[in-house]
């Protein structure tokens, strides 16, 4: 307990480390690079907190249920300040579509499948403004990593020792017992390490799509638009779309476009043109219509975005010890499925029991390692096959000339046919499905149940006359309609993606 910990970076991977390790008795630093967070509102912390290193902090977020029950199981005060912050909780029933909420009855697991929803800014401010005043917790603001100190042990194994950290205009190399690395995507420890021999592999695919997001206010926060059978998100192919509730009345709408779509791509980044799309799309429509609310911010971009996996570990050999990469730094995923945070929180409850069972180096290493691929790494492939197939639906959407084969057509009348209306018009499927979603179950634990299977054949069986109540209305206008209405060329990425 009395060991050295430095902890880079204060975002929510920080934050969910600092939290764990300081509930088991230890204390820590947390070297942060931005200035700490407004101490007045939510909406301060959204206008004018400056977070150059979380690039996405304006972007739409949610915390899956896993993360939830982390909250509400070892975080009760921490719940209630989120939730009198205006933060929201999303239950199960929520979600349902319209025509199962009549007939839905409440189990016991339901609870445990709640989403914590708010804007990211005002995530961050209450739990930074919570671990503050938590014993053994410790912030350095303005602190920007330099370099990685090292050694290596008896065995020639790269040790981590500490690290440069220039605060205040000074320079000084800091020791330390461990160090964890939670300062996200762009942090640059592990490619210093393997400049010093570390040899850490990594596994990365495109995620093949570009986000954009906007913000807006209700008039009304008491009097929000009313659900219908349109779902709040939803796929066209050239795009996607998501409605997210926030917190005081606050909601954003994200936009997620694939690569190679590059007409869309330009022209969503202005602002008029991002709400006219919201406004052919009946799911989010009412809630940004005039009538209803106004944006509060322009419209947010990301792209370079990539699946990420980096093998900390060789045979189940250490190539580094006494440090811990956790969140992006170590596995970075698509947003699409927002798994990020949830990620994070995972990891960070695995180094807390890492640090508890053993004291020998080699064997921490070992096991945190072990423990992230157990219990994450069913979820990352899952979300980079769903990914690289997106991918090709997206050029072949661009190709005149394509005909999809047999087992094109078998999967798609899998997928629109069988398992979409099946889900639609079963609340315990639906239940099943999502409880994979949102890291309550391993993924696809729902079709390993021959109950399930058997629901999905029998509704592909029946036919699309007969399950015509269980697929939704239509989502929104096709490409060329949508293309037209913007005044931008259906033709131009055909052309380029066919000389490609």
């Amino acid at each position: 307990m009395g060991e050295r910990i430095l902890v880079v970076g204060g975002g929510i991977a920080g934050l969910w480390t600092a939290l764990a390790l300081a509930r088991s008795g230890r204390e820590l630093t947390v070297l942060e690079r931005d200035p700490p967070p407004p101490e007045t509102s939510a909406d301060e912390a959204f206008e004018n907190w400056e977070r150059k290193g979380v690039g996405h902090l304006r972007h739409s977020h949610a915390f899956l249920a896993r993360l939830h029950v982390l909250i509400r199981d070892n975080y009760p005060d921490l719940m209630e300040e989120l939730l009198a912050a205006g933060c929201r909780e999303l239950k199960f029933a929520d979600g349902l579509p319209v025509s199962l909420q009549d007939i839905y009855e409440p189990v016991p697991g339901d609870k445990d499948m709640t989403i914590l929803t708010s804007r990211r800014t005002t995530l961050e401010f209450i739990m930074r403004r919570y671990a503050a005043r938590q014993q053994g917790i410790r912030f350095e603001t303005g602190a920007l990593v330099r370099d990685v100190l090292t050694d290596k042990d008896e065995n020639g194994v790269l040790r981590v020792t500490g690290l440069t950290v220039e605060q205040n205009g000074a320079t000084t190399d800091r020791t330390a017992d461990i160090v964890v690395d939670a300062a996200g995507k762009n942090s640059q420890i592990i490619d210093w390490l393997n400049k010093a021999g570390a040899g850490i592999a990594e596994e990365t695919e495109r995620a093949g799509i570009l986000y954009f997001t906007r913000h807006y206010r209700l008039h009304d926060p008491k009097n929000e638009p009313a659900r219908t059978k349109v779902p709040g998100a939803g796929d066209l192919g050239f795009i996607k779309y998501g409605l997210f509730p926030a917190d005081n009345g606050c909601f954003s709408i994200t936009l997620a476009v694939p690569e190679i779509e590059m007409e869309m791509r330009r022209a969503i980044v202005r602002p008029e043109n991002f709400d006219a799309i919201c406004a052919m799309l009946p799911g989010i429509a009412t809630w940004t219509s005039t009538d209803a609310s106004e944006p509060v911010s322009r419209v947010f971009g990301m792209g370079e975005l990539i699946s990420r996996w980096r093998h900390m570990t060789k045979d189940g050999n250490p190539r580094v010890l006494n440090f811990f990469p956790i969140g992006d730094s170590v596995i970075r995923t698509n947003p699409l499925y927002g798994r990020g945070c949830s990620f994070a929180g995972v990891a960070a409850e695995a180094l807390c029991e890492t640090l508890d069972r053993s004291e020998d180096p080699r064997e921490r290493a070992r096991f945190y390692h072990a423990r992230l691929a157990k219990d994450l790494r069913q979820h990352y492939d899952d979300m980079v096959k769903q990914d690289l197939a997106a991918i090709k639906r997206a050029k072949n959407a661009l190709n005149p000339d394509y005909k999809p084969g047999v087992k094109a057509r078998l999967f798609k009348s899998f997928a629109e046919d069988a398992l979409l209306p099946a889900v639609r018009g079963d609340v315990d499927l639906m239940r099943s499905f999502m409880r994979s979603f949102h890291m309550v179950d391993p993924p696809n634990t729902w079709a390993r149940n021959p109950r399930n299977i058997s629901k999905v054949l029998v509704t592909w069986a029946r036919g699309r006359k007969r399950n015509a109540d269980l697929y939704p209305p239509k989502l929104g206008p096709g490409r060329e309609e949508m293309f037209a209405s913007l005044g931008i060329s259906a033709e131009a990425d055909r052309e380029r993606a066919k000389s490609a």
